[in-house]
């Protein structure tokens, strides 16, 4: 295997399912967003914090969690949240116990936007990923995301030598 200053280079199938995951990744996105866009005048990044609110039992989060969850920088995320909230889909607010912390909160229309958007979203994965997966490779890939990600953090697991 051809090294370089810092160790091996990666070997043809360690590249092949490395960029397989990129570029799959790649495409899948970019068919959910433009569909979600086109349907519903909704990026997907809209979509995933309209999602994760509505998940949560008072649509509420505060702004640093939501930012983790979406794998976003706050200062990325804040930007995306005053979109939204200029839209009427989410609002800010401030916890009463905890003055420091500012939420994100799904307003009615934000449900409603989300209700009518999740049929194209859920379509949309099947279609562009799931349908070419068979169900048992469904489930070992399930088992190597499993594998990864850690699942307290849903970021990659420590490599223990």
């Amino acid at each position: 295997m051809p090294k370089t200053i810092d160790g091996p280079v990666l070997s043809r199938r360690e590249l092949g399912a490395w960029r397989g995951l990129l570029a799959t990744h790649r495409q899948v996105i970019a068919a959910l967003d433009a569909e979600l866009e086109r349907e519903h005048g909704l990026a997907l990044s809209s979509y995933e914090v309209l999602l994760q609110l509505h998940e949560e039992p008072e649509h509420s989060l505060r702004m640093g969690r939501l930012a983790d969850l979406l794998l976003l920088s706050r200062s990325g995320l804040t930007r995306l949240v005053d979109r939204l909230a200029a839209r009427g889909l989410v609002e800010r607010h401030s916890c009463p116990s905890d003055r420091r912390g500012t939420y994100a909160r799904l307003t009615a229309e934000g449900r409603q936007r989300f209700e009518e958007a999740r049929p194209t979203h859920l379509r949309g994965v099947r279609e562009h990923f799931i349908s070419h997966v068979a169900a048992t490779d469904q489930d070992r890939l399930a088992a190597i995301w499993g594998q990864i990600l850690d699942p307290d953090t849903e970021g990659p697991r420590e490599v223990r030598r």
